[in-house]
């Protein structure tokens, strides 16, 4: 759920550095996944483990499994930011060269390869509206979304101007089962976990 409503360039760099110091402060003292995004803050109540964390470590590895070894699918700290837009967020997984990753405090989202996010059941359009909207302002080329909730994902590509702003062009829609193209690197998407109906989890068949 946004948890500080208000344009995060309304009164400039100040302002949404006000909102990154508050992100910084709560990421230490309360459970779930902060971002600063066009519309203030961001919580995603994120269940620690289960298919989310297996769904991103299982997307890693099999990325890094086809990838150079100059670059590598990380799924933990840092953010990625641009002061200028704004915008604060925390992909599950980067690809991202080792030598972009080697620099203190947050990461250049235009060094980043690709973000991949595993869809939260707590707050769905963060990553299905919030950042097919973000990404491409901070200039990120690929976004792929995995789906544990329908077992479905999708990769956004192909930025483009429009009158609201960079937009992704291109969509391709998957279902768990096949193999998703992320860049230049083909990965299979069976055996990932999935959400239970009745609001639990569980794991990788």
């Amino acid at each position: 759920m946004t948890t500080a409503p208000g344009d995060a360039r309304r009164d400039g760099s100040s302002h949404y550095r006000a909102m990154r110091d508050v992100v910084q402060s709560l990421d230490d003292t309360l459970p779930g996944k902060f971002e600063v995004t066009k519309e203030g803050i961001v919580h995603d109540m994120m269940s620690p483990g289960g298919p989310h964390e297996v769904t991103a470590a299982h997307v890693s590895r099999r990325l890094e499994k086809v990838m150079p070894d100059g670059l590598l699918a990380h799924n933990g700290t840092p953010d990625v930011e641009d002061v200028s837009e704004g915008i604060m967020r925390h992909p599950d997984v980067m690809v991202i060269a080792w030598a972009d990753l080697d620099v203190e405090g947050s990461v250049d989202p235009r060094t980043v390869v690709a973000a991949i996010e595993v869809v939260s059941r707590s707050n769905p359009e963060n990553d299905w509206v919030g950042k097919t909207r973000d990404y491409p302002l901070l200039g990120i080329p690929v976004y792929v979304i995995f789906d544990p909730r329908t077992g479905s994902g999708a990769v956004f590509t192909d930025i483009h101007s429009t009158p609201d702003g960079p937009r992704y062009a291109v969509r391709k829609d998957f279902v768990y089962g096949e193999d998703v193209t992320i860049g230049e690197w083909t990965i299979p998407t069976d055996g990932l976990p999935r959400y239970r109906d009745d609001g639990a989890e569980r794991g990788t068949p």
